[in-house]
């Protein structure tokens, strides 16, 4: 059989790796793909992400026997739709479902209505009034765009005159280009967040690891949000009574909710969650894998990618087995300097042979047989052991055995997660 990825970073790498255990995989394409997945697929990087009439054209061509929609834009732009309506079956929700991450007004108003916990909320349109509310409301807040926005959309205000600038940000600067024409101002919730991607067929939910990541640039949570700078799995927050309420609070009602909406979602449904003194709340939903979560998950799935994708797909997950090993994940991201914001790229990039097959690559090219950095998270550099704190040793040996100029990363991926194993 031969597959199509859509996508062309770490978690589509993770993706790719994961699939190529099914023996009867034939050929990978990644579309666009990046020159480190050029090492374990064929990148077709002339088609991108959200070229959906091409890479339709490119499946029928290419005798494509299933295909995986990883990133949330052509999720939301419909590629699933428009590949199954070709004839070819995929793993992901349709677009109707997607909006779960698209729209994150229709995410809060979801949960609303169908009293899935999560924070209090007000939506807006117009940036003086927003402006006005932030002005009287408790503090912190949270500020939102209501669509996608590469992760980075998300804006915490400790004062009022933080919260005025990023209603400005959103709304009346564009930082987030069309996904600020609405926002969401929010609680601030606190308590130990924990990521938890499911598998999801529309009606059973099977969870994956849980995991913890790092959004912020620097040690020590500071400067500003990224995509992730490194995440370990499992959480410790995330006990299994905890388990329990959120399948019963949170991931049941959630599906069932879209079922009654006529939105069923197959695929792979993210929740980001708040461990609340009140119980667990939902953050944000995402209509996909994470990044860099992906990265931590997958390598501890002991059973058959494929197979739980077509089940996903075919609805047949609760007869499938989908098993994850007791062990731990660490995966700590390889940054160019500068990043989120400016960076140079074009640098070489060297690691040994062991380092380079646990190394999911996120942003580089291949030239000359040579590996350049052409993004800010470069690579994720990833170790699975018996427990998380010989995870966290191994991955941060194999990053010292990588080089490119200019690379930097956190140094303190995992440490908040085994502080809490010490409690």
């Amino acid at each position: 059989m031969n597959i199509l990825v859509i996508g062309g970073g770490g978690r589509e790498h993770a993706i790719v790796r994961k699939l190529k255990e099914n023996p009867k995989v034939e050929t990978i394409y990644c579309v666009p793909g990046n020159g480190g997945i050029a090492a374990d697929a064929v990148c077709v990087a002339e088609i991108g992400a959200k070229d959906i009439p091409a890479q339709v054209a490119f499946a029928k061509a290419h005798d494509i026997g299933f295909a995986v929609v990883a990133p949330d834009d052509p999720l939301v732009l419909g590629a699933v739709d428009a590949l199954e309506a070709a004839g070819i079956p995929c793993f992901g929700p349709k677009a109707n479902a997607a909006i779960i991450e698209g729209s994150k007004v229709f995410a809060k108003e979801l949960m609303k209505k169908y009293a899935i916990p999560t924070a209090d909320y007000r939506v807006f349109t117009d940036a003086a009034a927003a402006m006005d509310y932030v002005k009287t409301c408790p503090l912190p807040v949270v500020v939102k765009a209501d669509g996608l926005a590469l992760g980075k959309g998300v804006l915490i205000a400790e004062t009022r005159d933080d919260a005025v600038s990023a209603v400005e940000t959103i709304m009346l600067n564009r930082a987030f280009g069309s996904s600020g024409s609405r926002v969401v101002v929010e609680e601030f919730l606190t308590g130990p967040e924990v990521s938890v991607l499911a598998f999801t067929d529309g009606n059973t939910v099977v969870p994956m690891v849980s995991s913890m990541d790092h959004k912020r640039a620097y040690d020590d949570d500071k400067g500003l949000n990224t995509g992730g700078m490194g995440t370990v799995a499992p959480n410790p927050y995330y006990t299994d009574d905890i388990a329990r309420v959120c399948m019963e609070t949170i991931f049941l009602p959630t599906v069932r909710a879209m079922n009654a909406e006529g939105r069923t979602f197959r695929g792979c449904l993210y929740f980001g969650l708040m461990l609340t003194p009140n119980g667990p709340k939902v953050i944000e939903y995402n209509c996909r894998f994470g990044d860099p979560e992906t990265q931590v998950v997958l390598p501890l799935l002991e059973s058959d990618l494929l197979t739980i994708m077509c089940a996903c797909r075919n609805g047949t997950l609760a007869d499938t087995e989908v098993k994850f090993s007791d062990g731990a994940a660490c995966c700590v991201i390889m940054a160019s300097s500068g990043y989120p914001e400016h960076y140079e790229k074009g640098f070489a990039i060297t690691m040994p042979a062991e380092t380079a097959a646990n190394t999911y690559v996120a942003g580089a090219k291949r030239e000359n047989d040579r590996l350049l950095t052409s993004g800010g998270r470069v690579l994720g550099v990833t170790a699975t052991a018996a427990d998380l704190k010989s995870a966290v040793e191994k991955a941060y040996e194999r990053v010292e055995s990588v080089q490119f100029e200019n690379a930097f990363y956190r140094r303190d991926i995992g440490r908040r997660a085994l502080e809490a194993l010490k409690q």
